[in-house]
């Protein structure tokens, strides 16, 4: 099993994240991907850029935590988990998480473990920007709830 973690400015390329999860990795049948974008609206009104700041150092070892966990409840191969910070327009990237399993369940289901814990969880702060100015964004009660099937 190998985890990684990555909270950068720069843009990812997805395919080259995908490759990463499957070079040299032929006793994993399964990956399984979610990509999270920044879209052009929230609560009824319009979104013309997302920031996204965190906490250095914690917020790496709070992803590399969710990602363990994954691991003790799934026979994962290799999880990657990229998230972006910094200024974003409608349309980028924000977050990657991949997981190779030897079958597909494994890894459908670490994938979406490792986004309910991410939202919930994990120490990013969002400032939207839109017509009506800018707002913090705060934890939706639908993700707290996502947690509770797990």
């Amino acid at each position: 099993m190998a985890v990684s973690v990555a909270v950068q400015l720069e843009a990812f390329d997805v395919g080259a994240e995908y490759a990463q999860l499957r070079a040299e990795n032929t006793r994993d049948g399964a990956a399984a991907m979610f990509v999270g974008s920044v879209r052009d609206f929230n609560l009824g009104t319009g979104v013309n850029r997302l920031e996204l700041e965190h906490y250095p150092g914690m917020t790496e070892r709070v992803l590399g935590d969710i990602a363990e966990q994954a691991c003790r409840r799934w026979q994962l191969g290799r999880v990657r988990i990229v998230h972006r910070i910094g200024p974003l327009d409608p349309g980028e990237d924000i977050v990657f998480v991949g997981a190779t399993a030897e079958h597909r369940q494994a890894a459908l289901d670490a994938c979406a473990f490792i986004m309910d814990w991410l939202k919930s969880r994990a120490p990013f702060w969002k400032k939207e920007r839109g017509p009506g100015g800018e707002r913090w964004v705060e934890a939706r009660e639908s993700d707290r709830e996502a947690l509770e099937k797990w």
